[in-house]
């Protein structure tokens, strides 16, 4: 400012110095000895016009200044707005965190409250004791069932306490009774209703005086010693006994889990432990003799065999190294990351994963390197194109037309399993972005349409046997004058013979044109190779069980 204001005083005194310059150029004129060509009014023109264009450019100088000023204000005024916009953003965020905070602080300490509480209230039910009065009950369900002993938190029975199972009521009366037989029977004729049953059996277990020796007397039968390892294999029955067991296993351990640690530790007793030991070292040589179904990642010895380690908590009896060699047996189950976690194996899982991938079962490797999130030691993309890779190779060879039409449709069909599992994993773990499935689905479809043409194309080669016509005579030539033997009518089967697919166990005997005849049902009455509560992780299905 103190510069602008000498500027403008300079400016305003250049009037009296131009007066000073004309007397000065006067009193020169009247000494002058020659003429001057130069007259002062030139001079006077000259000096107003300088001083007229600085005073334009002055004034110009002034008015940017001031504009100038202008915008440094409102741009002040812009910040302090918006630092005070985001200062508001922040004291909200703040105060919506710290309300779901409380309320969810809330939430857990209202639930522990009803957990602890060993007079609940529950709804449509309403269970509680008076003082020195009789209990009062409104509402009860017909499916309510009230029984004298059951385990409350504390983990000892309780008088006068409640179970509701809202769908199976008989569950309650087979733990009261301890009846395991009884429980394994009941799971069989139930188990088109598996997820029903899962919420419920730890419920009804609370009614049992001992829910852990209960659970261990289902464990008998696991091990038919009548049956080789071969023909348990092929055994619907004992099929269905080893995934019943298996579940029992891990309704127990949901039911410890929603105990306190005294409650656990009433339950699984030293007794039930050792107990639960003896059956497991009892297992443990078994498992040796496991063959390509533990291969497969889907083996039902090796899944009970661990459950029972993190359900009763004996894995430091075994060693950790041998408990991890196991995992690659149940690798397709879905529960086997929560097992590894519980045996505490989780620092294993990167050698699990390397043998997994050394063993062609990238599918695996990838479910686990999510789950226990080794993706960056193990990246998705890279296992999923190279389990696609060798499966393609497979297919090379088999180009050239040498290959009979059986051997290239297994290997078609294996192609098209391995492109089936890589679109369900990059479904399951959302990898779209990083790998896209356009390429993979229009070569499923190629291989789908592949397949369906070869079978069409067997189906018209295949020769039609003629069906007789209805007075025995057949398609063939005539023949006249022949005595008719009562032996003429060809014999006929059934136009619809009942298939041996359509009972399990079936085995056809010789080819005769008698229907065979079958065993009786068995109690678990499904094929050996059906998912009866889910068989673990396939390529073509997510986990189920």
């Amino acid at each position: 400012m103190e510069d602008t204001e000498s500027v403008a005083t300079l400016v305003d005194s250049t009037t009296s110095k131009i007066q000073q310059l004309q007397k000065a150029f006067a009193e020169l004129e009247s000494h002058r000895a020659v003429t001057l060509n130069l007259q002062w009014k030139q001079l006077e023109e000259h000096f107003h016009g300088l001083q007229k264009s600085l005073k334009r450019r002055f004034n110009e100088l002034e008015d940017q200044e001031k504009e100038f000023e202008t915008k440094i204000f409102q741009s002040r005024e812009m910040l302090e707005k918006r630092q005070a916009a985001v200062i508001a953003k922040e004291q909200a965020s703040l105060q919506r965190l710290q309300e779901k905070r409380d309320a969810a602080v809330s939430a857990i300490a209202i639930a522990l409250e009803k957990h602890r509480k060993p007079c609940s209230v529950q709804p449509a039910v309403i269970n509680c004791e008076v003082q020195d009065g009789p209990s009062i009950l409104e509402q009860k369900p017909d499916d309510f069932i009230e029984i004298g002993h059951v385990i409350e938190d504390t983990g000892k029975p309780s008088q006068g306490g409640g179970v509701e199972v809202k769908s199976y009521p008989e569950l309650v009366k087979l733990c009261q009774n301890m009846d395991s037989e009884g429980l394994h029977k009941f799971i069989s004729d139930n188990r088109k209703n598996l997820a029903a049953l899962r919420e419920e059996i730890p419920l009804a277990l609370r009614a049992a005086t001992n829910p852990a020796s209960l659970v261990l007397d289902s464990l008998k039968g696991f091990y038919n010693s009548d049956l080789s390892i071969s023909d348990a294999k092929k055994d619907a029955n004992l099929l269905g006994l080893r995934r019943t067991c298996i579940m029992l296993l891990e309704c127990l351990s949901t039911l410890l889990n929603t105990l306190e640690m005294n409650s656990i530790s009433s339950i699984i007793s030293e007794n039930v432990k050792e107990r639960a030991k003896g059956i497991a070292e009892e297992w443990n040589p078994k498992l040796d003799e496991l063959d390509i179904d533990a291969n497969n990642g889907n083996s039902l010895e090796a899944h009970a065999f661990l459950q029972l380690l993190a359900t009763f908590s004996i894995n430091s009896n075994f060693n950790q190294e041998n408990l991890s060699k196991l995992i690659p047996m149940v690798s397709r189950r879905r529960q086997t990351a929560d097992l590894c976690r519980s045996l505490g194996l989780s620092d294993r899982m990167p050698g699990v994963i390397d043998v997994l991938i050394n063993n062609g079962r990238h599918i695996d490797a990838v479910n686990l390197a999510f789950a226990f999130e080794l993706t960056q030691q193990f990246p998705p993309v890279s296992l999923l194109k190279s389990y696609l890779n060798e499966a393609s190779k497979a297919s090379i060879p088999l180009n050239s037309g040498n290959a009979s039409p059986t051997v290239q449709n297994d290997v078609n069909e294996k192609e098209l399993t391995a492109l089936k599992a890589v679109l369900k994993c990059i479904e399951d773990h959302k990898l779209e972005e990083h790998y896209p499935v356009d390429p993979l689905q229009k070569r499923v479809l190629q291989l789908e349409k592949a397949k369906a043409d070869k079978k069409k194309a067997t189906e018209v080669a295949k020769p039609q046997s003629k069906r007789p016509r209805p007075n025995g005579v057949g398609n063939g030539l005539r023949v006249n004058n022949v005595v008719m033997d009562k032996n003429f009518y060809p014999r006929m089967t059934e136009s619809c013979p009942q298939s041996v697919y359509d009972r399990p166990y079936a085995h056809p005997g010789p080819t005769s044109n008698h229907v065979p005849l079958f065993m009786g049902a068995a109690v678990y009455n499904f094929s050996p190779g059906h998912d009866f509560f889910g068989n673990g992780y396939h390529y073509q299905a997510p986990y189920l069980h």
